[in-house]
């Protein structure tokens, strides 16, 4: 059975500002107080994992120890078939140490010229983990289609080329309660409520 989580404060461990904003706003009708990595004066580690979850664990555990508190470590990003799941773990990289999402699209553009196929799939690892090391992992995804050029200033990262199935416009375009009912994030934090937190449904 995994290991329920308590009521209290849990470090969102990320010092990227739109997804702290986006994790906090699903966690608001849970008993938590979210604080990030900036409020604590915490680095983030370097994401040398293999896989989502791997990376999401790194995070969640280095924060949970730096703390002393209970952590919830994200690691999420494009995943495009066309360009063998790229860029995929290396999402945030695409955008260079200045965080520069425009320059990402415009790469994931230019390396998708002539090609037919713009399917895309956003995913989400979500580890939660205890001081002692103790941890929890979910995964979530959304599928969609690539849009060129990006439409809407909503969101962050990738969300202006990324049209989820089902709709007419991006994450860049859509309302953010909207977008939290049916994102990659949103899904693997329902998943998480329903196994660690206490009454989560």
């Amino acid at each position: 059975m995994a290991r329920q989580l308590s009521p209290g404060r849990l470090v969102v461990a990320t010092n990227n500002r739109g997804k702290f904003r986006e994790i906090a706003e699903l966690l608001a009708d849970h008993p938590f107080e979210a604080v990030s990595l900036e409020d604590l004066g915490l680095p983030e580690p370097d994401e040398t994992g293999a896989s989502f979850r791997a990376n999401a664990k790194l995070k969640a555990r280095a924060a949970a120890r730096g703390a002393a508190l209970p952590a919830l470590g994200d690691d999420s990003g494009l995943v495009i078939p066309a360009l063998r799941g790229a860029p995929g773990i290396f999402s945030a990289r695409w955008a260079g140490p200045s965080r520069d999402f425009a320059a990402a699209m415009a790469r994931v553009e230019k390396e998708m010229a002539g090609k037919a196929d713009r399917k895309a799939a956003f995913v989400c690892a979500l580890a939660l983990a205890w001081p002692d090391g103790h941890c929890e992992t979910v995964e979530g995804q959304v599928a969609g289609t690539l849009v060129f050029p990006p439409r809407g200033t909503r969101g962050f990262g990738y969300d202006p080329v990324f049209r989820p199935d089902g709709f007419e416009i991006t994450f860049g375009e859509m309302e953010p309660g909207i977008k939290h009912r049916i994102s990659h994030r949103a899904v693997a934090m329902a998943k998480l409520a329903r196994k660690c937190f206490k009454g989560g449904s």
